[in-house]
């Protein structure tokens, strides 16, 4: 088959030049965002408006992702700010003439960052759930059929969770279940298993996008002095994750559960399945529930996304990378409207052919979204 290598070719005010954009183009990362808090205030019982008003969300712990200089603006392009006022990507009008016009987006996954996810106050934090779900109905999916929604659950509360997926997974508009992945506990704990038996029996994926709270340093050797430092220990949230997934047994039980990890980047994902495989080989009688070696669930129950993608110096490496986690377990995303942004015609840096570039920028969203 013939090889084809995408090559970054703009037109005015950095858009992508005309017949640059791929057809079909699946986003697996769009964030919309709240005007202003009040925007949930007609999804939410006078109760709640009042509470919010009064005491503020109460996440559940503090974090000091906030204090460094990149997240001033909660990680925004500046040019992603609406012409008529608001945060970025708060408009859809605007989200439309910037990101899915000018790139092509036949479907947009939206992950949206809310607290309440996070919100130590049980019913307050179910409230804030089911008008975050709301929400993305009323403003953003009803008005754009491109633009898909994402289940907001508080993992904290897994009764909680699974009553809200229950309520939207026939829902036409909904393809993920978004799960913060700094969770209290390593995910893999059965106390979270409720949530991916729920998934596992709407068959909807599981989304991890970095980022959340859970009281914890986000890096193991402590607070970080800088925000490089921070934002690359997003891939070490990531590495746990598989790695409690995997030994807590969580596959042997839910055979079907697919996973989407967004933007944890990739290229640790080799070297920690033969670490896996190693240990596993010598110490399996302690985890007798892992009947395979680690790698193989890993190959099998996870996609991966293209942002933050690791480069090599040599474009060949990254091409070995993707062949060793498989072209079908790669999903594009844009990250779209925060500073490190995507552009998809710059994905590829190496030869490509036709079906790769097909797979990973359409056809693995639609089989790890069950799409269409």
């Amino acid at each position: 088959m013939d090889s084809t290598t995408l090559t970054p070719q703009t037109g005015a005010a950095g858009q992508p030049a005309k017949g640059q954009q791929s057809p079909g183009l699946i986003d697996c990362d769009i964030h919309p965002a709240l005007r202003t808090p009040a925007d949930l205030d007609r999804f939410l019982s006078v109760r709640w408006r009042e509470h919010r008003k009064t005491f503020g969300d109460h996440v559940r712990r503090a974090t000091k992702a906030w204090i460094y200089h990149r997240m001033d603006n909660h990680g925004m392009r500046l040019d992603a700010m609406p012409p008529g006022g608001g945060p970025a990507a708060s408009d859809l009008d605007f989200m439309r003439q910037q990101h899915l016009d000018a790139y092509g987006v036949t479907l947009g996954v939206l992950q949206p960052l809310s607290s309440a996810a996070y919100v130590r106050s049980r019913e307050y934090s179910a409230a804030l759930c089911r008008a975050m779900n709301e929400w993305q109905v009323e403003d953003w999916t009803r008005h754009e059929k491109r633009l898909k929604a994402s289940i907001v659950v508080n993992p904290e509360f897994p009764e909680d969770a699974v009553r809200e997926i229950d309520h939207w997974a026939d829902h036409p508009d909904f393809v993920q279940i978004t799960v913060p992945p700094r969770t209290s506990d390593p995910l893999g704990r059965q106390s979270y298993w409720p949530i991916f038996e729920a998934a596992e029996r709407h068959d909807m994926a599981i989304g991890l996008h970095v980022g959340g709270v859970n009281g914890h340093p986000s890096g193991g050797a402590g607070w970080p002095s800088y925000y490089l430092e921070e934002h690359q220990t997003n891939a070490h949230t990531a590495q746990a994750i598989v790695t409690s997934m995997v030994i807590e047994g969580v596959f042997e039980r839910f055979r079907h559960l697919r996973v989407v990890m967004i933007e944890g980047g990739f290229g640790w994902v080799p070297p920690l399945s033969w670490r896996l495989d190693k240990h596993w080989q010598r110490l399996r009688a302690e985890v007798p529930h892992v009947k395979r070696p680690p790698s193989e669930y890993v190959r099998e129950h996870f996609w991966f996304s293209t942002q933050p993608m690791e480069e090599s110096t040599n474009p060949q490496d990254i091409a070995e990378l993707f062949d060793w986690i498989g072209w079908d377990r790669l999903v594009f995303a844009s990250d779209y409207p925060h500073w490190d942004f995507d552009d998809p015609n710059y994905v590829f840096r190496t030869k490509v052919s036709p079906e790769q570039k097909r797979m990973v920028l359409r056809d693995n969203a639609r089989a790890a979204f069950r799409l269409p």
